[in-house]
């Protein structure tokens, strides 16, 4: 019998980014429409199921034209939402150390989406280069266009006094 501490977790091959080496490809989000239209595919089979079999049918009924309506509504949304991502990390970085105007140190990037059509986003957080950063910096960068969306800029109010120099203890 196999004793339980012998059971490990652990990530699949191809999912464990512990060993890859290369620049990283953030998938884009116009892969929303291949189930947009696998969605209006269904609806219209629902759709003419439900006009074809007609009112003595036993096995259709109205809800069949329900479900092909919402599935003709979700698929409709998804290919609304499915931007193309013009603007990849490395681009909304350079734009958003253009737009807090200072010397940029340290920086992370992540992707997000806003408003009703969930139109992709950066949001980047940068720091300024001195050791330890004296400003830092949150800037939403539009992922289709590259325009800046917002900006915030302050001072580090983070306290790094019992730090020294290389940010260890």
């Amino acid at each position: 019998m196999t004793e339980p501490e012998e059971y490990t977790d652990e990530l699949p091959e191809d999912l464990d980014a512990a060993g890859y080496v290369g620049p990283y490809v953030f998938p884009d989000n116009n892969r929303r429409r291949i189930p947009g239209y696998l969605y209006l595919l269904t609806a219209a089979a629902c759709i003419a199921v439900w006009a074809i079999a007609g009112d003595d049918a036993v096995l259709v009924n109205d809800g069949i034209l329900i479900v092909g309506i919402v599935l003709a509504l979700v698929g409709g949304y998804h290919l609304l939402a499915g931007f193309d991502l013009e603007v990849d990390e490395r681009d909304a970085l350079v734009e958003a150390s253009r737009a807090v105007g200072f010397p940029v140190g340290h920086a992370s990037a992540q992707m997000g989406w806003r408003g009703l059509r969930s139109r992709p986003t950066w949001r980047i957080l940068l720091y300024s280069a001195e050791e330890p950063p004296e400003q830092r910096g949150f800037v939403l960068v539009d992922g289709v266009d590259g325009a800046i969306v917002d900006t915030l800029v302050e001072g580090n109010p983070e306290d790094w006094s019992d730090l020294d120099g290389k940010l260890t203890a």
